[in-house]
């Protein structure tokens, strides 16, 4: 489930003027020292246009005392928290109340605002995958598509709703049925991750010719690299087509830190940043459950089936997996900064106004410090607690 921060704050907001002095802003691939930031209306604007249009000073100045100015994470993977399981329906009342609660928690990771993070959209793994590549899914739940697109229409309700809040489907291309549906999923606005797959390095490309822009955690529930036939996660080497953006649990416990570092330098434009997160995250260890399965966290690091000891998502926090990538590969902190902001608003098609201080971007951003810890959460220009 994709969050970052909320519009509702930002239509409650007044139209103050802010203005941030003294910061280093993260922007267009680079780090602009001693920068001014204009913020009115919740957006980031250039000063120029406003100052000859309208001629007024600023109403509110902050010093950002040489801080970091990076734009809010976005998390396109994350599964709960706080003991909320998004995995089980238990009524549009619980559903919310949940909701409120993971939002609030999330804010001190650098999902920002004052009341949380706000949800961009559904991210929906299954139930078109492989059973080969299950993880922690129910294998009672998984379905083909014999009947192409018409299985996935009666499965998630595409033509239900007007506004479906489905934005990311995570499909197996070696089930039946799903490669010839593709075109048709992107025609509904959905953007197609490929991932709970054994397809082979031909069938993920064919996904990828077809519309799919992403790999879900890359390494974990699929194919493993095979030097004749690399599957899925081979599309790192691909030449032949466009390669994929692809997300990667950055804990060190899915994936090791040398792998993280070869798909860096295979394809560092294509990183993006997910936790992966369930239940347990921000909870001590015990044990919990993950869409029905008894799970056991175990310290502060790892999550598992408690029957079998398969990987149950992470339980670690995105500004985490922002220092961990860092760490791990070597990049810049420019690159470490956009694999949690720029990358996965590109994938959603929204880095017009997230994922981006660009003039006409939302003006929700974090303050960081050197070593990348969130100092500072501001939505639409206005600081928020984290506490």
């Amino acid at each position: 489930m994709p969050f970052q921060s909320s519009e509702k704050t930002r239509q409650n907001r007044n139209s103050r003027l802010i203005k941030i002095v003294n910061g280093r802003i993260v922007r267009n691939h680079t780090i602009i020292n001693d920068d001014v930031l204009y913020i009115h209306d919740g957006k980031i604007i250039d000063p120029q246009n406003h100052f000859f249009a309208c001629g007024n000073p600023p109403d509110v100045v902050i010093n950002a005392k040489g801080l970091l100015i990076a734009p809010g994470y976005i998390d396109v993977q994350i599964n709960g928290a706080f003991g909320v399981d998004f995995s089980v329906w238990k009524g549009d009342k619980q559903m919310k109340e949940g909701l409120d609660k993971i939002a609030k928690g999330l804010v001190k990771y650098g999902w920002n605002k004052d009341n949380g993070a706000e949800v961009l959209g559904v991210h929906v793994e299954g139930p078109f995958i492989t059973s080969s590549q299950l993880g922690a899914h129910e294998e009672s739940c998984l379905r083909a598509a014999p009947n192409g697109i018409n299985d996935f229409v009666d499965i998630y309700g595409l033509h239900e709703l007007k506004d479906n809040p489905i934005k990311i489907i995570t499909v197996a291309p070696d089930v039946e049925g799903v490669l010839d549906s593709l075109e048709e999923l992107v025609n509904f606005g959905i953007t197609v991750s490929i991932g709970h797959s054994s397809a082979t390095v031909f069938q993920a490309e064919s996904a990828i010719e077809k519309g799919a822009k992403c790999i879900t955690h890359l390494f974990n529930a699929m194919q493993q690299f095979h030097h004749r036939d690399p599957g899925i996660v081979g599309l790192l080497g691909t030449t032949r087509i466009t390669r994929p953006f692809y997300g990667i649990i950055c804990d060190g416990i899915h994936v090791h830190p040398n792998s993280i570092k070869i798909a860096y330098d295979s394809h560092p434009k294509g990183a993006i940043l997910v936790t992966d997160a369930m239940a347990a995250l921000g909870l001590p260890p015990g044990e919990y459950t993950l869409g029905g399965i008894s799970v056991r966290k175990s310290g502060n690091e790892k999550v598992e089936v408690v029957e079998n000891g398969k990987l149950a998502g992470s339980v670690i926090s995105i500004d985490a997996c922002v220092k961990n990538f860092k760490k791990f590969t070597g990049c810049s902190v420019i690159e470490a900064i956009e694999a949690a902001t720029l990358h996965p608003a590109e994938l959603l098609g929204i880095q017009n106004f997230k994922g981006t201080l660009n003039v006409g971007a939302d003006a929700d951003f974090v303050f960081l410090d050197d070593d990348l810890n969130v100092v500072k959460c501001f939505i639409a220009g206005e600081e928020i607690s984290t506490s």
